[in-house]
């Protein structure tokens, strides 16, 4: 039986703030986190910021409840009296600089994923924005993966019978409303206080894929918790430096009942995100002095987050990783014609072209062009693709975007920040019309071409001869800024 905890007035509480005497309230828990400001992977900045003070917001946004259970439980000193009254905290700045006209839009005024941003980024705090949005170095590949869609051209088919059009597909057996599915992100509570879980529920409302994530704010638990009848959901997994440790995790999520396993091969180390950085440094310089230590105090959320991943996971343990799982294994990350050969010879079941969203190295080429390399090594190969799956993200930001991967020869699309923006902006009912915009636009896009079912889209319906001139317009950055004129704009 567990000892019943004191109550402690908020009066105490706030007088410990300082750095030798340093209290937080976490979750209604009062902690005494005096010995673990240093010691803390995020630096100790953070929990200075909140000492005295109710850090269950910020917490949330990034841990899971049970990390707790990390801590010495010597640190927990007591309760707060939930009919107590908490003193007022300042809030958080929001990243945008926008008009407050836009606190009024609607969802259903909400036309495309360009209109989600806008709107999230007036709800986001300054850290969180940084953080979804930053790149590796100069940004050229964050910037690209969207252009490299604007250098496809279409090559549309006419007088076809498009009354009736079916977007519909299977994606390891399963039906799905279209050939795309909601790639995993991290730290979900810096964007919707329920965080993935309204993520998944989103995906839900749609029969849209969800891919969980290794670095999510919502434990495991909660993630499969809210998953619907009949919903689908995949795990992406980090592989740590501890095997046992990624087998636990791979027996859990399986018992949970995830249904496909995608492991994420790209990252031996994070890539350096100077706009996460640049803002965590500017809070942490002081500490730094005062401390003496180099740390990676400054070095932003990503480089807090990737200490426990394996820079060691290389070929050799692929037939490992298929051993211990019962379900499908997926390498996320591919970027070669090349890998992709040797993915398809493990025998894994399938694999996602990806560069990490632009965020790892920079001047990497964006998903799509890795796919049609990808395609051509492996018909040149005469590799079996009936039960080998190629799916590429990154840039997706609308519907014809989908139908030029899967005229390439993607089985499927993932988006990620697309659909944090609309969890940001309206919760699970932003992601569900998020998605259901970008069905519209897709099945519009099939109607224009002459398609009425996915295996109707061919090769020939788009030309990729500018695919590879890189010379616009990542130079110029124009298309960075270009929002569409929709009823969200005439707001500004």
């Amino acid at each position: 039986m567990s000892p019943v905890l004191p109550t402690i007035p908020w009066k105490d509480i706030i007088s410990h703030n300082k750095k030798e005497d340093c209290w937080l309230v976490i979750h209604g828990q009062v902690w005494n986190l005096t010995e673990f400001v240093n010691q803390h992977p995020g630096g100790a900045t953070i929990i200075l910021k909140y000492a005295g003070k109710d850090a269950t917001k910020t917490f949330s946004a990034i841990h899971p409840k049970d990390i707790t259970d990390t801590v010495p439980q010597s640190y927990l000193k007591g309760v707060i009296d939930p009919k107590e009254v908490p003193p007022v905290q300042e809030e958080e700045k929001t990243a945008s600089e926008a008009p407050t006209e836009l606190s009024d839009v609607t969802v259903d005024e909400v036309l495309n994923t360009y209109d989600f941003e806008l709107v999230a980024q007036t709800k986001c705090t300054v850290q969180a924005w940084a953080y979804l949005n930053s790149g590796g170095d100069d940004e050229i590949t964050l910037r690209d993966n969207t252009a490299a869609f604007q250098r496809i051209w279409l090559r549309p088919r006419v007088l076809r019978d498009v009354s009736i059009v079916d977007t519909s597909t299977l994606l390891l057996g399963v039906a799905t409303r279209m050939p795309l599915y909601v790639s995993a992100t991290a730290l979900g509570k810096l964007y919707h206080p329920r965080g993935e879980m309204e993520l998944s529920e989103g995906c839900a409302m749609t029969n849209t894929i969800y891919m969980l994530p290794t670095l999510g704010s919502c434990t495991l638990d909660e993630m499969t918790s809210v998953r619907q009848k009949d919903q689908t959901q995949w795990f992406q997994l980090y592989v740590n430096g501890d095997r046992s440790v990624t087998k636990k995790v791979i027996e859990k999520v399986e018992k949970l009942g995830v249904q496909a396993i995608f492991v994420t091969v790209d990252s031996p180390q994070f890539g350096n995100r100077e706009r996460d950085q640049r803002l965590k440094a500017n809070v942490v310089a002081t500490i730094q002095k005062e401390t003496g230590k180099t740390t990676d105090q400054n070095q932003g959320i990503s480089k807090s987050l990737s200490t426990f991943i394996d820079p060691g996971l290389n070929w050799k343990d692929v037939p490992w990783l298929m051993s211990i799982a019962k379900t499908p294994i997926f390498l996320k990350g591919i970027q070669t014609g090349e890998d992709a050969i040797l993915a398809a010879r493990s025998g894994v079941r399938g694999i996602v072209l990806s560069n990490h969203g632009g965020r790892n190295a920079d001047t990497c080429r964006s998903g799509i062009e890795i796919l049609e390399e990808v395609m051509d090594t492996l018909h040149r190969e005469n590799i079996d693709l009936s039960n080998f799956d190629i799916y590429v993200d990154g840039g997706i930001r609308r519907g014809s975007d989908i139908f030029k991967a899967i005229a390439l020869g993607a089985k499927a699309v993932g988006i990620g920040k697309p659909a944090v923006y609309a969890l940001c902006a309206f919760g699970k009912e932003g992601v569900e019309r998020l998605i259901l915009r970008l069905q519209e636009e897709f099945m519009r896009t099939m109607q224009l071409c002459g398609c009425s079912k996915i295996s109707d889209i061919k090769r020939e319906m788009i030309i990729t001869k500018d695919l590879s001139n890189h010379g616009y317009p990542h130079q110029t950055g124009l298309y960075r800024n270009y929002i569409p004129a929709t009823t969200i704009k005439s707001k500004l």
